[in-house]
């Protein structure tokens, strides 16, 4: 049965750009680096006084953020397959009035169970407007020539998202406290997101093609290939190392003797490296495989971690470690489009990736409570050494999966 226009319309008409995929892409780097800023990275500097406020833990207010992260996972099997069968436009558009919403909703919560319906509310924005869907949409209006610049471009912009929003969402709540900043925040949100997706991605969703009668089923395909999961497990233990290392970094850091300012200064290398990986990344491949040089960026992520509590105690062994371990910080984000289409091909793309996400960001939802239980029973030594053993662990199963046959119909080739 043919589908309506979708990420699948895509095959022979790619030799050419989609018309307006420049604009679209200029598009969806706003968007994102304005969701990503609002809908995630703001949340570490309310937690603080909005905690206070509510008489709660910081704990219990933290678990908000991972229930949006869980929900968000459970939702993405489903917005791919819409992906897919429908495009981006309603479903992103919706998505951004959603989650602009549910942060002015936020601003209000005057209970945990208040805090926690909102936070479900954001994780089902996060998975209708973040870098899933995003990159499912490039997918569908960029030729196969283009689409890592394309990806490389959304993901260099929205790399400086916790840069931007931390400090911004920080000066707001000085000035105007947490409730007044989250306000504020949202409206920026919908004025930026709702109209960029609701004009930029119906633009496209006219230009592109309905899907062809004989596209190959690539999502059922992708299950019965063995290398699809060894990525997931490449990704599941990857991303639940890096979000590991998100939260526990800094106190790890303090316990090796670093005053905390300093600390704080070293894990924010991180974030700064990811958008130098990302370009490395994508220059390198012109010479090897994606796969290739994400796997031995992984591999040597887990060897600089290792190295971690034995230089660490001295400030220049620390910056040595995270340098190295930084440069891969964002590699999994444009590594992961890059390997998938690859390997199927574009057809059905939504619902291959939304496949592999879901587990992916199930693991970066729980990993940071399995990581602060590790901590508490064998200390942050033991924890740091099993976060490199995953990389590690990671990347070799990645270049194990690279070695496999790909078996895509010539039809689906772009």
């Amino acid at each position: 049965m043919s589908a309506g226009p979708g990420l699948a319309a895509t095959g022979a008409s790619e030799t050419k750009a989609r018309p307006g995929s420049r604009r679209l892409v200029g598009a969806l780097a706003a968007t994102q680096t304005v969701g990503y800023g609002v809908l995630y990275y703001a949340f570490g500097v309310v937690l603080g006084p909005m905690s206070r406020d509510l008489g709660i833990s910081t704990a219990t207010a933290a678990g908000a953020l991972t229930v949006a992260v869980l929900v968000s996972g459970l939702l993405s099997i489903p917005v791919g397959r819409w992906l897919d069968a429908r495009g981006g436009h309603a479903l992103m558009t919706v998505g951004s009035v959603i989650g602009a919403l549910a942060v002015l909703g936020w601003s209000q919560v005057q209970t945990v169970a208040g805090l926690y319906a909102v936070f479900v509310l954001i994780g089902v924005a996060s998975a209708m407007v973040l870098y899933e869907p995003a990159f499912a949409v490039i997918v569908a209006v960029s030729s196969p020539g283009r689409r890592a610049k394309a990806l490389l471009g959304v993901t260099l912009v929205a790399g400086f998202a916790s840069s931007i929003f931390i400090p911004l969402t920080g000066q707001l709540v000085a000035r105007l406290e947490w409730r007044c900043a989250l306000v504020v925040l949202a409206v920026l949100l919908a004025v930026v997101t709702v109209p960029l997706h609701g004009l930029a991605l119906r633009r496209m969703h006219a230009s592109v093609e309905p899907v062809a009668l004989h596209s190959p089923p690539a999502p059922g395909r992708a299950l019965r290939d063995p290398a699809f999961w060894l990525l997931a497990a490449t990704f599941v233990l990857h991303g639940a190392a890096l979000a590991v290392i998100a939260v526990h970094l800094v106190l790890y850091l303090i316990s090796l003797g670093h005053p905390a300012a300093l600390a704080a200064t070293l894990a924010g290398l991180l974030g700064l490296l990811s958008v130098t990986g990302r370009v490395v990344t994508t220059v390198s491949t012109r010479w090897l495989p994606m796969a290739t040089i994400a796997g031995a960026i992984f591999v040597v992520q887990g060897a600089a971690l290792s190295m971690l509590p034995v230089v660490g105690r001295h400030v220049m062994g620390a910056v040595g470690c995270l340098v190295l371990f930084g440069l891969g910080f964002g590699v999994a984000s444009i590594a992961t489009p890059a390997i998938l289409l690859d390997r199927y091909g574009a057809a059905g793309y939504g619902t291959i990736a939304g496949t592999l996400a879901a587990p992916v960001l199930v693991a970066r939802a729980s990993a940071p409570l399995g990581g602060a239980l590790v901590a508490a029973a064998a200390g942050y030594r033991l924890l740091v050494l099993l976060v490199a053993g995953a990389c590690v662990l990671a990347g070799l199963l990645l270049l194990l999966a690279a070695r496999l046959p790909t078996a895509r119909p010539a039809a689906q080739v772009p």
